[in-house]
């Protein structure tokens, strides 16, 4: 049995929670990969949230879009002994801490305000083991989307490309343009991003065998070469010099129009607002074709490490007020992302996040919203770098899709 926090604990911040602040010295390290300017301002609102309630922020980032290193150093601390007050994190990777018994418990804030009722069942998965709240979830990304230039798109005709065939024809156009059709970074997770929209534009029944139940026959078909063999032929797209590009440096290729389009989760938006851009006039947001009324999901969420006894008023301070659904709209108008709650007006937000939160609500109603194997949430991390290594691979022209497909067959089966 894990040990929880103390009842006397939890009473000292629910006093706070009723109204009265925490002592100031009363502190959070966080452990987080926020690093780009528009996911740096997103934070701030977490921040200063924080501060009106008494609580100081010990901040504690690792650059790396998709987490990898942070959780290198992770590992790092809680094997020292001195594991981080909070630490961000996706998916799969809290349930193995959780596993591990090295995360606290959240079920008194949860269940004074409510959680299980506003928060999607889908993100539950995540936020909660054997029972027990263990994380607190700020958003919901959606992973496939692309984000286009508008006046480039514009110039190609102005028509959002709805299939297969009409994207090709619209990065041709950009390529005639004498701008970067695809802007990308060659990070294995980047390429991930990519399959997977891929995958999904295949239909909802084909990603959910492949990525979610692992069949082996899907994971071997003809289609699944298909979809190899449009990675390859998207890859004909990139620059050159795309090799180790940070994910937000591409995003700056299609904001600055030095290229055409970006396939990349909801945190890009952040970039395009930071850089004083608007949504239909500056950029569009769109699905990625073919994946229209499908949402491929992560969640960032701020698991809670089991720490001293003093700590944990802050703690939980910190769980509540990610959770106030002010927080949740003033964050995620920043961040690009959908709120972790269903309860959260769209008012405060622009077009491309009401579109979010529009199609988030229909993709959970309608059961298509899909944890996504690119960011952790389809199946565990073992298997997720199985698959990038193939994808990477391939998309860096080292198997033929031929190849790549026994290659997928054979990694995944191995790393179940």
């Amino acid at each position: 049995m894990r040990k929880f926090v103390t009842t006397t604990a939890i009473a000292a911040v629910m006093m706070g929670l009723g109204g009265t602040a925490p002592r100031a010295a009363e502190n959070v390290e966080v452990l987080h990969w926020w690093t780009s300017g528009g996911e740096a301002a997103a934070l701030e609102v977490l921040k200063k949230d924080l501060e009106t309630k008494g609580i100081s922020w010990t901040d504690m980032p690792v650059a790396g879009g998709g987490g990898t290193e942070a959780m290198t150093v992770l590992r790092a601390r809680v094997t020292a002994g001195n594991a981080p007050t909070a630490v961000q994190m996706l998916g799969f990777d809290i349930l193995d801490w959780a596993k591990e018994g090295a995360l606290g418990n959240l079920d008194e804030v949860a269940s004074k305000e409510g959680w299980d009722k506003v928060i999607p069942t889908a993100l539950q998965q995540f936020s909660k083991y054997d029972g027990h709240w263990i994380a607190a979830p700020v958003n919901v990304h959606s992973t496939n989307w692309m984000w286009i230039n508008k006046a480039a798109l514009d110039k190609a005709g102005g028509k959002e490309p709805t299939n297969w065939d009409e994207l090709v024809a619209l990065l041709d156009k950009f390529k005639e343009q004498g701008i970067t059709p695809v802007a990308h970074g060659g990070q294995p997770w980047q390429d991930a991003t990519i399959f997977d929209a891929v995958v999904l534009s295949f239909g909802n029944d084909f990603y959910k065998k492949a990525f979610i139940d692992l069949d082996p026959e899907t994971l071997g078909s003809a289609q699944m070469k298909e979809a190899f063999d449009r990675m390859t032929k998207l890859r004909s797209y990139v620059d050159d010099n795309f090799s180790g590009r940070d994910w937000n440096l591409a995003s700056a290729m299609v904001i600055e129009g030095k290229a055409g389009a970006q396939f990349m989760g909801d945190w890009a938006k952040g970039e395009f607002i930071k850089a004083g851009k608007k949504p239909g006039e500056d950029f569009v947001c769109m699905r990625y074709p073919g994946t229209q009324g499908s949402v491929t999901f992560n969640s960032d969420q701020f698991a809670m490490f089991k720490v001293a006894a003093d700590k944990v008023p802050a703690q939980l301070v910190m769980a509540s007020a990610i959770e106030s659904p002010a927080f949740q709209s003033a964050f995620n108008v920043v961040k690009g992302s959908a709120p972790a709650r269903t309860d959260v007006s769209d008012e405060a937000f622009d077009a491309c996040g009401k579109k979010a939160i529009k199609d988030l609500a229909e993709a959970n109603a309608n059961g298509t919203l899909y944890g996504s194997m690119a960011h952790g949430h389809a199946n565990p991390a073992s298997v997720k770098n199985a698959i990038y290594d193939v994808v990477t691979r391939q998309f860096n022209g080292e198997l033929s899709s031929e190849e790549a497909v026994e290659e997928l067959k054979s990694a995944v089966e191995a790393a179940k």
